[in-house]
């Protein structure tokens, strides 16, 4: 029998951050495809949209304007999943219908007052800015009693359901701590209480020693396809020093997150000449009242996109009812990746408007 090749043969990989296994099909990848295709995002946007809720000025649906702001720009979400005014109570029959009351915030971030931006079309000091409003909004909300954990993301495009192409994000902040969270804190701290160090710390030094599937370093910061990834083109984004929050971060370390959000996002709109669409957040430790020592900062990107800007990657059948499965290996789409160019398309072809610098 010939021995086992994880590049061309089926396998199984382990995600150490949610105890979930994946099933990795590379084989899979030359299969034809005749299925749908989306409609790559090319769109030409004006610097300003007379129309849109959340450029500098306009109505918003509820009815209020906006400020004429020219940086970043943070709101009350107008249709927030999670309010505060909600009623303790709970319902339980039988142990199997269960259900409880849950409060929260809902916040929106516009990451400029251009229409047109997106971060990878942004300057590094204007995407800091962005961090911290993450660093506020993190320690403001998190301080509050109510408060055990807050979710800062963006979803980047139309197929990740994104209602408004002006560039924005938000922030869930919430009474109880989330599914992928809490399974996170479960894991983490199993490794921490065995080892004495974060799980993500000596993941790292694997990491650095194979050099397979990093995209991406910087001095604090390190860009690459994890060995469990399930999306096609999954990137994770972990600091070299273990911190449990992003308050924690030096101002060089959020400089330095601020050019890793930049160069992996054009590395993904430089993948196929498109703006990538994904959606990506922060994990970082629940603001329960407990230190956490175990939690280690990190940011995850989840790009759906495949083979193309048209052919996308469905979490359907086996997915659904079985677990995870992906076919290109993780270590061939950090390949991909790292070995494009670092100055975004739209500028090497010199059909980029020029962004404001900080």
């Amino acid at each position: 029998m010939s021995e086992f090749d994880p590049k061309e043969q089926a396998h199984r990989r382990f995600n150490p951050l949610n105890g979930e296994w994946i099933l990795v099909s590379p084989h899979r990848s030359k299969r034809p495809w005749q299925g749908q295709q989306e409609a790559p995002d090319i769109a030409q946007r004006p610097t300003y949209d007379p129309t849109c809720y959340l450029c500098p000025g306009n109505v918003r649906a509820n009815g209020e304007v906006n400020p004429s702001y020219e940086g970043t720009f943070v709101f009350d979400n107008d249709f927030a999943a999670l309010t505060p005014e909600v009623p303790v109570g709970s319902t339980d029959i039988g142990g199997l219908l269960r259900a409880e009351a849950e409060s929260g915030v809902g916040r929106v971030i516009c990451f400029s007052p251009r229409h047109d931006l997106t971060l990878p079309e942004m300057s590094v000091p204007d995407i800091r800015r962005v961090v911290d409003v993450w660093n506020d909004e993190f320690q403001t909300l998190g301080a509050r009693p109510d408060i055990n954990y807050v979710q800062i993301f963006e979803n980047k495009g139309q197929v990740m359901g994104c209602s408004n192409p002006h560039p924005h994000g938000q922030i869930w902040a919430q009474r109880t701590v989330p599914s992928e969270p809490a399974k996170e804190t479960v894991q983490q701290l199993a490794y921490f209480q065995q080892h004495g160090r974060s799980l993500l710390t000596d993941y790292l030094e694997i990491e650095q020693r194979e050099q397979q599937r990093t995209v991406f370093e910087n001095a604090h910061w390190v860009v690459l396809v994890p060995y469990w990834a399930v999306w096609p083109f999954e990137t994770l984004v972990v600091s070299r020093r273990h911190v449990q929050d992003i308050t924690q971060l030096t101002s060089e370390e959020k400089d330095a997150l601020a050019e890793a959000i930049q160069q992996l996002t054009i590395r993904y709109d430089n993948l196929f000449q498109t703006s990538f669409p994904y959606s990506a957040g922060l994990h970082q430790r629940p603001t329960d009242g407990q230190e956490h020592p175990e939690w280690h900062l990190h940011m995850h990107f989840f790009p759906p996109l495949l083979r193309s800007a048209t052919v996308r990657k469905f979490m359907v059948g086996y997915e659904l009812l079985a677990n995870a499965q992906r076919d290109i290996t993780a270590e061939y789409a950090a390949q991909r990746l790292r070995e494009l160019p670092n100055v975004h398309y739209k500028q090497a072809l010199g059909t980029a408007q020029p962004a404001k610098q900080a």
